[in-house]
């Protein structure tokens, strides 16, 4: 089991239902999913960046990208509705936490002039976005194979019903939040 989950069901449940006043353990906020998801614009020109940044991405994650299409096109991009345009990975259960815990704990304090995380991203339903401009934060990633640096966005979805509880939770997971 994850060092993450442990420390989730054993101290932050407990917690967090004394804090937010929860009887129920199954009421507390909890990770459902985390999606990572990876743009790759200039896939078009060049085949191999596509290849190579799904050869990343499912490095860092353990798990095999799905390729995403464009559903529209538009012209100035020079994108045909239904061309590659990036990937996408869903994690759930014991991957996400183990994700979780080496972006929290590696690859978040690897990340250049980092000053935290802004606590202002969540969309209104206690889900956090936050974006990362390289992959190569990451130890899993190879630099001396490395051609292209590669941005990626990383989605947690959660159980919670308001931002606040959302960001006590990843606050109390790890998360490094700026002003926190």
């Amino acid at each position: 089991m994850s060092r993450l989950l442990e420390r989730y069901k054993n101290e932050i449940v407990t917690g967090l239902m004394e804090e937010l006043g929860y009887k129920n353990a199954l009421a507390v906020p909890r990770l459902e999913k985390v999606v990572i998801n990876m743009g790759v614009g200039k896939s078009q020109e060049e085949k191999k960046r596509l290849e190579d940044a799904a050869q990343d991405l499912a490095m860092i994650t353990g798990q095999r990208p799905v390729i995403t299409k464009a559903r529209r096109s538009v012209a100035g991009f020079k994108v045909r509705k239904g061309n590659p345009v990036g990937l996408k990975v869903t994690l759930r259960g014991v991957r996400m936490y183990e994700f979780l815990d080496r972006l929290i704990s590696i690859a978040i304090p690897r990340i250049r002039d980092f000053r935290g995380l802004k606590p202002n991203s969540f969309d209104g339903r206690g889900n956090y976005t936050l974006g990362i401009d390289e992959q190569s934060v990451f130890p899993e990633v190879d630099l001396d194979h490395m051609e292209f640096t590669q941005g990626m966005d990383i989605t947690i979805v959660t159980t919670a019903r308001s931002d606040e509880e959302a960001l006590r939770l990843l606050s109390l997971l790890g998360m490094p939040f700026a002003g926190a």
